[in-house]
């Protein structure tokens, strides 16, 4: 098999989850662009419709609550009416606590305050979101014999977040990550072992990709203090995580499977 056919997706199906988000739209656009017909999967489905057109190829656009079995249901059925089977999964739909008012944040980001329904939220989608579209859609690929599962995590799955990071210049701290999106993330990667491990026999692979943060203007302070944590010192831009999508997703990676990529510029590196 040459280099360029381990990479091709061509004539694969492959759906994302969370795929209006910044780095959802840019694992579409890979995707599209290695030659998969991409279902952009997000909860507004005349966005995902309106996305999906802007993408080369033959692709869908289908709205999803990922936290309710029967929209799940509908997303298989709308896509194996569509394309007749599913080859590739990514698990990038994720709640990332975000405080509308500044104040407010200060003191329920702690976690001392931390609300509970805040953090049931995250649960319901980055742990049970994940569950669900992989258990009804990677089912299908099981049935195949084939298939990529990618399930997003990041690199708070793997260390803790360093709060220092979110203090301004003058030594005030106006925001605090909170446990919810950690302890999600480490959920995801264990999950990842287990699913690798259970449908190995059936052919489906299942991987972790561990993404950094990604600039997408936030206050310079952050923007030096992140990358200042890091060996190459800088953020990642939207479009750094393409290439491992298709490297996980396509032939490239075709004997690994409960792994974690990590691609965070060196964060996790000291």
């Amino acid at each position: 098999m040459s280099l360029e056919s381990l990479f091709s997706l061509k004539g694969k199906v492959a759906i994302v989850t969370g795929a209006l988000g910044l780095i959802g739209k840019q694992h579409c656009f890979a995707l599209a662009e290695a030659g998969a017909n991409v279902v952009v999967c997000d909860l507004n489905e005349d966005k995902c419709g309106n996305f999906a057109s802007q993408l080369p190829g033959k692709n869908l656009g289908i709205g999803t609550d990922i936290t309710n079995i029967e929209s799940v249901k509908n997303l298989r059925d709308k896509i194996l009416n569509e394309f007749h089977g599913i080859s590739v999964l990514i698990n990038n739909a994720a709640i990332n606590d975000m405080f509308e008012n500044p104040v407010a944040a200060s003191e329920l980001s702690k976690f001392e305050n931390y609300p509970l329904d805040l953090w049931q939220k995250s649960l319901d989608v980055n742990i049970t979101g994940t569950f669900l579209c992989s258990q009804i859609l990677g089912s299908e690929m099981a049935k195949k014999g084939k298939g990529s599962i990618i399930n997003v995590a990041s690199t708070y799955g793997i260390t803790a977040p360093d709060q220092s990071i979110y203090k301004k210049p003058d030594g005030t701290q106006s925001f605090y990550k909170s446990a919810a999106y950690p302890v999600t993330k480490g959920a995801v990667i264990s999950f990842t072992r287990f699913l690798a491990a259970y449908w190995g026999n059936k052919g489906v692979r299942v991987n972790t990709l561990s993404p950094g943060g990604v600039e997408n203007n936030q206050d310079e302070y952050f923007i030096s203090n992140y990358s200042s944590k890091t060996p190459l010192g800088r953020m990642a831009a939207p479009t750094d995580y393409k290439g491992a999508i298709i490297f996980l997703a396509s032939d490239a990676s075709n004997y690994m499977t409960g792994a974690n990529l990590i691609v965070d510029g060196g964060w996790t590196a000291w």
